[in-house]
């Protein structure tokens, strides 16, 4: 009896990519087009059909160029350091704070 081989991928570093783009770009692209759907049913005129289709498209290339050279979770990394709070050093001096927390009794 003959033993199967199957092929079996070992590196398991390789970005998963469409388009160039991971896929949690494109849930981001998905997202920003439906806003823009939403938003020409308020505007009239070519200038919804743009809103519709054509920004969504142009953020193809746009996070294309944008992410080139940049590690895997970019964004993700990136909105995440504009909307968590900052702590950059537990270490460092508060320029806020003048007075102590703890009042030490004599």
């Amino acid at each position: 009896m003959a033993l199967d081989v199957t092929p079996v991928n070992r590196n398991l570093h390789t970005r998963v990519t469409f388009m160039a783009l991971e896929f949690e770009d494109l849930f981001v692209v998905l997202g920003l087009a439906a806003v823009m759907n939403v938003v020409s049913r308020f505007v009239s005129g070519s200038l919804s059909a743009y809103l519709q289709y054509g920004v969504p498209l142009a953020v193809v290339p746009l996070l294309m160029v944008f992410k080139y050279g940049k590690p895997r979770g970019y964004l993700r990394d990136l909105l995440n350091w504009y909307t968590r709070p900052k702590a950059y050093c537990a270490v460092a001096h508060d320029r806020h704070t003048r007075s102590r927390y703890v009042k030490v009794e004599q």
